[in-house]
């Protein structure tokens, strides 16, 4: 098992404003690199961060959206879980040319819809689907327009439906664009019975077969399948993992100082949410808490063939906590605009053959 990592190299000083952040010397030139920029989620302070690069140094511009959490990138679509819904935000790169900073991305709310107060964690694109980790009801759901969910399947241990977070069902990772693999912090089968053993209750499954895969984690998040492989965070105890989901054998990429969540790659590299947490019931009694280092909110980029760090973020005051992480590739600069932005109300997206038959003010119609 991998030591703990060092501090990055010196951060930026950080500014004095309550959503500023502080960064390696060399995040900058990464995202330049990557031709790329990434989107975090953080419910506790109810935003949605960009973290975006331009001129040697990087901007975070905060979004407000009520309760943020799971993400899901599918084409020029953006899909966001909020409090009590779905957000569909499209990519609209010409209304970008009608903002100052120039944004080479221009993301606008498009549908919303309601699914009620489910808990949503992390989101999925299937064929055709949208897949929700409903954390309340203990399954998963798609979204449809007819329904405020749809229950697709629950883990076996789990008797019925009801909203009661059993197992706190939270990570999902899709596999040939289906649901594969999920994590949850409890085998347990009563309201939030996932408390009575978070330190080591946590489990993996393998979702067609019903198999746990792996037992005795602290609190997993975020599996994914990438390189063939199958990753996850055992958030407790701030690592990097993988697992052989065939003999059942786990590997501690790295450790990182904080409670890890939210996780995506761009080539050899990982971007992994760390969030600060604080001692309170649903997070004492576990390593991240129980240790006297300090704990940091914000984002490591490891390099997951030597298990290193290599860059950094770091939220300095008001981001206590981060959920989802998502590499925007293709896009340096992008922005998203909130339904309540002037410039919504201006925006018009129409079929090609429409536009023809435009006549007034065609400078703010976007097809």
């Amino acid at each position: 098992m991998p030591a703990d990592l060092p501090f990055p190299p010196a951060p930026v000083p950080p500014l004095d404003h309550p959503f500023s952040s502080s960064f390696t010397s060399n995040l900058p030139d990464l995202l330049q690199q990557m031709r790329a920029s990434i989107a975090i989620t953080t419910y506790q302070a109810n935003q949605l961060v960009l973290v975006r690069a331009r001129n040697d140094l990087v901007n975070t511009h905060f979004v407000s959206f009520p309760r943020p959490m799971g993400m899901a990138q599918d084409g020029g679509k953006l899909f966001l879980g909020t409090q009590r819904e779905v957000v569909e935000l499209r990519n609209m790169p010409d209304v970008g040319k009608r903002r100052d900073d120039a944004p080479d991305a221009c993301y606008l709310p498009r549908v919303t819809h309601t699914t009620g107060e489910i808990d949503i964690h992390e989101l999925g694109i299937g064929n055709n689907e949208l897949w929700a980790v409903n954390t309340r009801f203990s399954c998963l759901a798609t979204i449809d327009y007819d329904h405020s969910f749809v229950p697709r399947w629950r883990p076996s241990f789990v008797s019925g439906l009801s909203p009661e977070d059993r197992c706190h069902l939270n990570g999902l990772a899709m596999v040939n664009r289906q649901p594969k693999y999920v994590t949850a912090l409890g085998e347990c089968d009563h309201a939030r019975g996932w408390r009575d053993n978070k330190a080591s209750g946590g489990i993996l499954m393998d979702v067609d077969t019903q198999q746990v895969l792996v037992r005795g984690l602290c609190m997993p998040h975020s599996p994914r399948w990438y390189r063939e492989q199958l990753w996850f965070l055992e958030s407790g105890r701030g690592a990097l993992c993988t697992l052989n989901a065939k003999t059942g054998e786990k590997k501690t990429i790295a450790i990182m100082p904080g409670f890890t969540r939210g996780l995506d790659f761009f080539g050899p590299l990982a971007f992994v949410g760390l969030s600060q947490v604080r001692e309170t019931a649903a997070f004492s009694d576990i390593p991240v808490t129980q240790s006297d280092a300090e704990r940091r909110s914000g984002m490591y980029v490891i390099n997951i063939e030597t298990g290193q760090a290599v860059a950094f973020l770091r939220f300095n005051q008001e981001v206590q906590e981060v959920f989802s992480v998502s590499v925007l590739v293709g896009q340096l600069w992008p922005d998203v605009l909130a339904a309540s932005d002037e410039m919504v109300g201006t925006a018009y997206a129409l079929p090609d053959d429409a536009l023809k038959d435009v006549r007034a003010a065609p400078e703010k119609l976007v097809g």
